[in-house]
């Protein structure tokens, strides 16, 4: 059965809340997630790294992370 996931991707300043597709069956492994999904969350976490918030919003929704005490 396929869900949908929200996975959180940290990168320097920013997070990322991109939603992903991932397989529950029943299996040792799962619940997993498929290459392209892996992918997806590779190209958010690239594209953070390089400051392109642009292209990692077309993933998800993109936070900027405040320091607030400490």
């Amino acid at each position: 059965m396929k869900k949908i996931k929200t996975k959180l991707v940290h990168e320097g300043q920013f997070i990322a809340e991109v939603p992903i597709e991932v397989e529950d069956i029943d299996r040792p492994w799962a619940p997993w997630v498929t290459v392209d999904e892996a992918r997806k969350l590779d190209e958010v976490r690239l594209a953070l790294r390089q400051n392109d918030i642009e292209a990692a919003g077309q993933y998800g929704k993109i936070y900027r992370v405040t320091q607030v005490a400490g």
